[in-house]
């Protein structure tokens, strides 16, 4: 029967993470998201969390090979299917890993919800729940064997990862209570906490508490931990997208910190104290590094350089919608007669005709479809994407 213990240790310790720089990082970390914050009105950050679902869930599946394209994603969200089987259970997959993420946001959850077996059980059964039997069904290379998921329930059987032999199947209940008891442990405060989550998130798949979904459980389960510990615009920036990017590195420092101690200088617990710490610093840097890259975009003055390119490049739209978009950007939505206004057009059936092909774009979408005198919220259609966020996903 496996021990906890067998997981140790449980974090950096106090020289390690000031060796490797890492409260300085996770310091930074927790000021740079909450100025991404302070940079948008909250239905602009509503708009671009629902933009970036899509994104999140592309690279995270990236990660585990499934490479439905964005466009492919927002086409089964609207009922397209592929016709090919497998492309369309793939793009069901995507669709699943979305809704997943809406439930997460749905409501305000505290750390210790999070850091909860039944928590961490319902994602993974929300995110397999509809899925096709084709994507429950798992091809064990060891014994040749097929196994099926069961969504929400751990494995009753043991697994190979690579060169890893997560623990036995006996005792993964106990296992996982206990992981959840350490990452919401009083132990881990402030800027600290931080550095758990990214430790836990190791620790999670070094446990491989289910048979198959792991990595993109414990992807969600990461954002929705670092939500419930204060940090600021999770889901505007996507942790997934860097992931996703550095696949190498990521897979790469996720071994490492498999290993085990590495002599008398590498902690005091079984595995290497060295590689956790090395795979906390890549993990925090990422995401550091996603804050950033979304920070840039969403500076004003670049925006608006930005969408006054989009405007000129498209030959069907008058330069004043340049100004409706901007501002529509800053305040997360117009009202009617305010939009009307900002065309700077003395005919108002000039004016509304602009209107009308804003919302015919996309551009602009009524708060409440019903009525006919909504306001109108700033939009991030699919085909403004490559140039209001440069390189955000493939096209």
């Amino acid at each position: 029967m496996s021990s906890w213990m067998s997981a140790a240790p449980f974090a950096p310790n106090d020289k390690s993470c000031t060796d490797a720089g890492l409260l300085d990082l996770a310091s930074r970390l927790n000021r740079q998201a909450a100025q991404v914050t302070g940079k948008l009105a909250p239905e602009t950050a509503d708009t671009l969390r629902r933009h970036m679902a899509v994104i999140n869930s592309y690279y995270s599946n990236l990660i585990e090979g499934n490479r439905t394209l964005p466009h492919q994603i927002r086409e089964a969200q609207r009922g397209n299917f592929e016709a090919d089987p497998v492309a369309r259970d793939k793009q069901i997959e995507s669709l699943a890993h979305i809704a997943v993420q809406d439930w997460v946001a749905s409501e305000k959850r505290t750390l210790d919800e999070v850091m909860s077996v039944g928590f961490i059980k319902e994602l993974h059964h929300r995110f397999y729940k509809d899925l096709p039997e084709d994507l429950r069904k798992v091809h064990l290379a060891e014994t040749g064997e097929v196994a099926w998921v069961e969504g929400g329930q751990f494995r009753t059987r043991g697994v190979k990862e690579g060169r890893h032999l997560p623990p036995e199947a006996d005792n993964l209940e106990n296992l996982m209570n206990q992981f959840c008891s350490e990452y919401k442990s009083p132990r881990h405060q402030g800027d600290k906490r931080l550095i758990a989550i990214a430790a836990a998130h190791h620790r999670f798949l070094w446990v491989h508490p289910f048979l198959d979904g792991n990595g993109r459980i414990v992807r969600l389960w990461t954002d929705a931990a670092f939500q419930a510990a204060g940090l600021e615009s999770v889901g505007v920036w996507c942790l997934s997208r860097g992931l996703a990017i550095y696949s190498d590195k990521y897979k790469s420092n996720l071994a490492q910190a498999d290993a085990v101690q590495q002599g008398q200088t590498d902690g005091r617990g079984p595995l290497s104290e060295l590689g956790l710490t090395r795979f906390c610093r890549f993990v925090l840097d990422t995401a550091v590094d996603q804050v950033e890259y979304i920070s840039g975009l969403l500076d004003l003055q670049s925006m608006k350089h930005r969408i006054e390119g989009y405007v000129v490049s498209r030959n069907d739209l008058k330069p004043a919608a340049k100004w409706v978009l901007y501002q529509g950007y800053i305040q997360g939505s117009l009202s009617r007669a305010d939009a009307l206004a900002l065309t700077g057009e003395k005919e108002e059936r000039t004016a509304r005709r602009l209107l009308k092909k804003l919302r015919e774009d996309g551009l602009l979408v009524a708060v409440d479809p019903k009525d006919s005198r909504s306001p109108l919220r700033w939009a991030v259609p699919e085909h403004a994407e490559p140039m209001y966020f440069p390189k955000l996903s493939p096209q």
